[in-house]
């Protein structure tokens, strides 16, 4: 079985079967290659929450497993596409292609792009696959990317780049100084080409660090999914910009989870003129930040946009006691305060059940949980933390608001 096709529907026939256990049966399919076929498989039951349009293409052929895990998903794929229509941009380069993902989807708002991609065989696959979704406007290279705008004098609306953030052996790496290609090597030579340059970084990238090194930024965006930080976006005015005048920094923390709030929007100068306002006491609700901003920042801003309290100056949870609805972040309704002792909880938790959440507090959740002698589950969370200058405990219930 050598077509790609065959791989494919042989999976399909086999889905309900483990990918680990069809590989030991080569004996009884020597014809088949089962190493692609339990790819497949994998990649199917990835795509169904990761990428659900692939997962509806049915000649779609997934990679390996480290080029799935690399890739973005297809919520912030589709985000960016969103922010490609904001700049007004018409045209992209994905310099750093990869899997296809983020080309397939800034090209359904393109009118012409560009995929680089330096491997041979995920080159070849991608190409193929971008095909099979049926992508007419896009042009594959396979090659170096900076050798390519060294040498040709294309320019773009857009150039976006997600340097590789593994090194030499494998390990991940988050500064933009150990990636591939080096983005801060090669940056004069992307924003000669470029009206935007939008770089994908690490969600563990220090973003002040980040902004230092890369001087002129226009836009920041902390990208949360399902409460998890995925990536940050920092987006460049090129040589080419419309406008010469230098844009005001302006950081996006959005979370775009199901029934997500808006984002978090600001710019620094207005954190540091905001005032916030610290709790002397613990209210009737609770309110933590999501991933976003708690990557992003603006704490003082929180307090002050929504009238909120902060617990202490570097403990980033706020309450009041009145429930705010369309806050960006979860909600909490505080029970009572509590012991953060094993004997005198138990009481209160008689099943012994809770999620234990700490911030800004000496002791991390997995060990407090285990001095409680609670297991995870229940519908209580005990949130921990410190208070103006002294640590504390609460019995909580988390409340789902619609935003």
């Amino acid at each position: 079985m050598d077509s790609l096709g065959e791989i494919i529907a042989f999976a399909r026939d086999h889905q309900g079967e483990e990918p680990l256990r069809l590989l030991l049966q080569q004996e009884r399919f020597p014809a088949v290659d089962l190493r692609l076929v339990a790819q497949q498989m994998e990649g199917m039951k990835q795509a169904s929450a990761k990428w659900p349009t692939l997962a509806h293409c049915a000649d779609y052929f997934f990679p390996p497993r480290l080029n799935r895990e690399q890739s973005s998903s297809e919520a912030t794929a589709r985000y960016k596409a969103t922010l490609f229509e904001a700049l007004n941009c018409h045209t992209f380069a994905d310099l750093t292609g990869g899997m296809g993902v983020d080309t397939y989807f800034l090209s359904t708002k393109a009118r012409q792009g560009d995929y680089f991609e330096l491997d041979t065989e995920l080159f070849a696959l991608t190409q193929r696959n971008l095909q099979c979704l049926g992508v007419a406007n896009v042009e594959c290279h396979r090659g170096d990317c900076v050798a390519f705008l060294q040498s040709h004098d294309g320019t773009f609306d857009l150039l976006f780049i997600d340097p590789a953030r593994r090194d030499s052996q494998g390990r991940k790496v988050a500064a933009f100084e150990d990636c591939t290609p080096n983005l801060l090597d090669n940056l004069e030579l992307l924003r000669s080409r470029c009206r935007h340059l939008m770089v994908k970084a690490s969600p563990m990238i220090d973003i002040h660090q980040a902004l230092l090194q890369l001087g002129e930024v226009a836009e920041v965006h902390v990208v949360a999914l399902h409460n998890e930080c995925k990536e940050v976006l920092f987006v460049l005015p090129g040589d080419l910009r419309p406008s010469p005048t230098a844009p005001e920094l302006t950081f996006h923390c959005v979370e775009i989870g199901p029934a997500a709030p808006a984002g978090f929007t600001f710019r620094p100068a207005e954190e540091s003129d905001a005032a916030a306002t610290f709790a002397t006491r613990m209210g009737s609700y609770l309110y933590e930040p999501n991933a976003a901003i708690m990557k992003g920042g603006g704490f003082r801003l929180v307090s002050a946009r929504y009238g909120l309290d902060k617990l202490a100056r570097n403990t980033h949870l706020y309450t009041a006691d009145r429930l705010i609805e369309d806050f960006p972040g979860r909600t909490f309704h505080v029970l009572t305060e509590v012991p953060l002792n094993a004997k005198k909880i138990a009481p209160l938790l008689p099943d012994h059940k809770a999620h234990v959440v700490t911030r800004n507090y000496p002791m991390p959740a997995t060990e407090l949980q285990r001095k409680l002698k609670l297991t995870e589950g229940g519908n209580r969370f005990v949130v921990a933390a410190t208070l103006g200058s002294t640590p504390a405990g609460w019995l909580c219930e988390e409340i789902k608001t619609t935003p």
